[in-house]
């Protein structure tokens, strides 16, 4: 029974990626980009690990963690050769520790205490982790990330810090009911990356910006993102604990 699911989830698997690379394909054209500039990621969250690795398989080469738990029950499953992890979840200081050497970015860094945390952590190890910093580009009281407003001056206090390198930004702006609605989150997302890059802030390397899931993807394409992470639209919706 189990080796059966197992094969029917594959098999849709394989379905929506396909979809959904064709629709990435034509909007990066549409968007004037090459689809080398952008990077698809599987989001895992109560994702079977056998599940995870037919999507590596078939050529995902980035997963999103969002729990630390989580991850550390699914990493030894994992077919990991050729594959990045990102952390993107809410992370806790306290778990930074047990992370830091399964993750090589971690996305959701929205404060100066997280990462403080890290950056001690990371030399500790004597490396160095790269991190986006998350905007709250909604101004939302529910969701975490550092008000847009105040983005540029944690960049400028996380750039004296040896043992992180940030790498752009990443966001998750407000459900919204009309596409107009979320482009104008995702443009003006898009305003404050090219905003900051153009500063050319010491330490600060704005390379990636992480925005667009399942149901908003081709709008965060159209309006620059590079980075995708998508759940929803490459597994289907989530209806059980994950089994490992």
């Amino acid at each position: 029974m189990k080796e059966n699911r197992f094969d029917e989830e594959k098999r849709a698997l394989r379905e929506r990626l396909k979809s959904v690379m064709d629709q990435v394909h034509n909007q990066m054209v549409k968007s004037n980009r090459s689809i080398d500039d952008l990077r698809v990621m599987a989001v895992t969250k109560t994702i079977d690990p056998e599940i995870i690795n037919e999507a590596i398989h078939q050529g995902i080469a980035l997963l999103g963690e969002n729990r630390a738990q989580e991850l550390l029950e699914k990493y030894e499953i994992y077919d990991k050769q050729g594959v990045d992890i990102h952390f993107i979840g809410h992370l806790q200081t306290n778990k930074v520790r047990q992370i830091a050497d399964k993750v090589c970015m971690i996305e959701s860094v929205d404060s100066l205490k997280l990462a403080s945390e890290i950056d001690k952590e990371m030399a500790k190890r004597d490396s160095v982790m790269e991190i986006l910093v998350e905007v709250n580009i909604g101004g939302e009281q529910s969701k975490s990330g550092i008000a847009k407003e105040m983005t540029e001056q944690l960049l400028e206090q996380i750039s004296s810090m040896r043992h992180l390198r940030v790498r752009g930004l990443m966001t998750i702006p407000p459900v919204c009911e009309k596409k107009e609605q979320v482009l104008r989150y995702f443009e003006d997302m898009y305003r404050l990356f090219v905003d900051i890059r153009a500063k050319n802030m010491d330490n600060i390397d704005m390379s990636y910006l992480s925005m667009g899931m399942s149901g908003d993807y081709l709008e965060a394409i159209q309006c620059g993102a590079n980075i995708i992470r998508l759940g929803t639209a490459l597994f289907g919706r989530r209806s059980r604990p994950v089994n490992v």
